[in-house]
């Protein structure tokens, strides 16, 4: 009994003079942010349950490239990762198609920027190595993609660096490479890469994405590609999957795993999304929560886009192409009529099909339209340039954004960037509500004339409020500029007005990180030189720009580092609860446009809360899950197994 518990404790004590119990903190040292409770360290939340979200009139984000080290620092493709494991997120940053940097001084073309964790980036590009050319000669290699993962789990990132070889004398015979890192931070080729060089064949990739296909605990790799141009015509190109031996030798299991496309030649075949894509981007995720993930490829040039669902199992993937039948491939909007070209063909030709009611054109005609192609269903998607996986409405599965170039000209049969919505049906559906009904649409002066172009975009919580908000990075066009959207509830959106969020003009390239670890999401956008004119002209370089978000609020952070599954754990999914907010995560590894990456610290906000249920299901062929309850405020490291340790900056210790 209870009474009798305290009786005889106060008995001893009293009886040995008055001696009390000893204490079970007494010589435990917690590490500053956790205190001493029945022996244990216990984390202590840092939060403010009265934060709020952003509303208008708040400055979300300042410009601080200048603050940052940044200036001189050029480019379009950007990715953000913490490639020597210091626990600050680097850059590494390209202007685009170019020729290697024979120094690096003066025009420049790629940047390694190391993340010094005081503010500022300093260049390591050429001590790094990364861009160190196989044949042995001085200077740096071309780099039209990148993806970053620890591909031989030793504990440290490598590098893919991707090249289109259909100009060898702008490559300089280089090729495709696999860069690994080695203790000193240094990367070399990786002497046998395996198939990925490509070293028969034209290489013409366009993205590339990291990701554990079989679950057998180490990286393998997927690349759409884009194709070439030989002679007048255009060449189209299947995507590459390859499988990683653990060791950084690479095969080609695309045909072996089912995800064999073909060529342009029937219309049958192109319509049903079982042609060749004409990829700017690719994606990796797992969009039915079965574990495997899906492979995606986003195409330019009206050709659809390709969805390939895992129906396999750990240790034995194959695929089947759904693309259509997703509603990934294009939208069901089939209206060709107010295609201008169309209309120019129709005026002139009123006898051909379906063109007797056409309306006049509103242009000075030209002759663009192919009537027997034009009408079809692949000829009605959208020019498309990135992909980004997120659980958008906050149910637990990974939704889509796509970003799509469109023009007024082309009519509502082309694809406009939007969101696709997860059903959560087993088979991978979407459904569009459209930008009109979650309140991201772009307002338009004149209906005619306008060109969007957003080729790249992001979706991430820059208030912390548990919700994620979208950004379209819009430019090459003339009026285009960065836009920055709020989910203010589930699925209505609110535009922030450039002085109060992401004030860039033809922002192209992105890439997301709490750079200066004070527990809000900072971003970093690149700056396009192509189609330059008012209004929203270009600046005078291609300078990347640094914007440092101001919100702060609750948050929690996590590194994960896989044992039975990959070391860098790129797969894993992060499910968050805390109070009515779920989010779901995924660590990726490379998306979109020529190869962007975010960095593989996963970040969440909790609005009001101060603590959240995690669960964390591993990339392993069991797929093993772990949960932690955590307290807000912290970054957390978790290796797979162990219990979660506090990975905080040393200026919050």
């Amino acid at each position: 009994m209870l009474w009798k518990r305290v009786f005889w404790g106060f008995f001893f004590a009293t009886a040995c003079g008055g001696a009390r119990a000893p204490n079970p903190c007494e010589g435990v040292s917690c590490p500053t942010g956790s205190v001493c409770e029945g022996g244990e360290c216990v984390v202590q939340p840092r939060c403010d349950p009265s934060h709020a979200p952003w509303s208008s009139g708040r400055v979300a984000f300042v410009d601080r490239t200048e603050a940052w080290g940044l200036v001189g620092v050029e480019g379009t493709r950007i990715a953000a990762v913490d490639y020597d494991g210091d626990g600050w997120t680097d850059l590494f940053v390209r202007r685009g198609v170019g020729r290697g940097d024979d120094d690096f001084g003066g025009h420049r073309s790629i940047w390694l920027l190391r993340n010094r964790g005081d503010g500022r980036f300093e260049d390591v590009t050429a001590d790094s190595g990364i861009v160190s050319r196989r044949s042995g000669q001085p200077g740096g290699r071309p780099v039209d993609v990148v993806a970053f993962a620890d591909v031989d789990n030793d504990g440290d990132l490598d590098a893919y660096l991707g090249v289109s070889t259909a100009d060898l004398e702008r490559t300089g015979g280089e090729r495709s490479e696999l860069m690994i890192q080695g203790p000193d931070h240094r990367f070399t080729v990786k002497e046998d890469s395996g198939d990925l060089r490509l070293e028969n064949e034209i290489d013409s990739v366009a993205a590339a994405s990291f990701v554990d296909v079989d679950l057998d605990g180490d990286v393998d790799l997927w690349t759409p590609h884009h194709g070439y141009v030989q002679g007048r015509r255009f060449v189209f190109r299947p995507p590459r999957l390859y499988e990683n031996d653990g060791r950084g030798h690479f095969r080609d299991l695309t045909e072996a795993l089912g995800l064999l496309t073909r060529p342009w030649v029937n219309i049958e075949d192109i319509n049903r999304g079982l042609a060749h894509p004409r990829a700017w981007s690719g994606a990796a995720c797992d969009l039915n929560n079965d574990g495997l993930p899906e492979l995606l490829a986003a195409s330019y040039g009206r050709a659809p886009n390709l969805l390939f669902r895992s129906i396999g199992s750990p240790l034995a993937p194959r695929y089947e192409n759904v693309s259509v039948a997703s509603g990934y491939a294009y939208d069901d909007n089939m209206v060709w009529q107010d295609d201008q070209f169309a209309r120019c063909y129709c005026q002139a030709n009123r006898s051909a099909e379906g063109c007797a009611d056409v309306p006049p054109p509103m242009i000075a005609c030209a002759d663009h339209w192919d009537h027997a192609t034009g009408r079809q269903p692949f000829r009605l998607g959208g020019n498309s340039g990135a992909t980004m996986c997120g659980d958008i409405d906050g149910d637990g599965d990974l939704d889509l954004l796509t970003t799509e170039i469109a023009h007024w000209w082309a009519g509502q049969g082309s694809d406009l960037a939007e969101v696709l919505i997860n059903t959560g049906d087993p088979e991978v559906r979407f459904i569009r509500p459209g930008r009109a009904s979650m309140g991201i649409e772009i307002p338009r002066d004149d209906p005619r004339g306008w060109n969007e172009g957003i080729m790249t975009g992001a979706i991430f919580d820059f208030d912390n409020d548990g919700r994620q908000d979208l950004y379209f990075g819009m430019s090459d066009y003339p009026g285009n500029h960065g836009v920055l959207f709020h989910q203010e509830e589930r699925l209505r959106f609110v535009k922030v007005p450039r002085e109060e969020g992401i004030d860039h003009n033809r922002s192209h390239g992105i890439a997301i990180a709490d750079f200066d670890r004070d527990g809000d999401l900072d971003v970093v956008v690149g700056h396009s030189h192509m189609r330059c004119g008012p209004p929203d002209d270009c600046y005078p370089t291609m300078q990347v720009h640094f914007f440092e978000n101001q919100m702060g609020g609750n948050f929690i952070s996590l590194r994960l580092e896989g044992v039975r599954a990959n070391r860098s754990a790129i797969g894993a999914r992060i499910t968050v609860r805390a109070g009515e907010l779920l989010q779901v995560r995924e660590v990726e590894g490379g998306y979109g446009l020529y190869g962007q990456q975010n960095d593989l610290v996963q970040h969440f906000g909790l609005g009001p809360h101060c603590e959240a249920e995690v669960e964390i299901r591993w990339p392993d062929a069991s797929l093993s899950r772990e949960r932690f309850r955590l307290a807000a405020g912290h970054r957390y490291r978790i290796v797979q197994g162990m219990p979660p340790r506090l990975d905080d900056p040393p200026s919050a210790r």
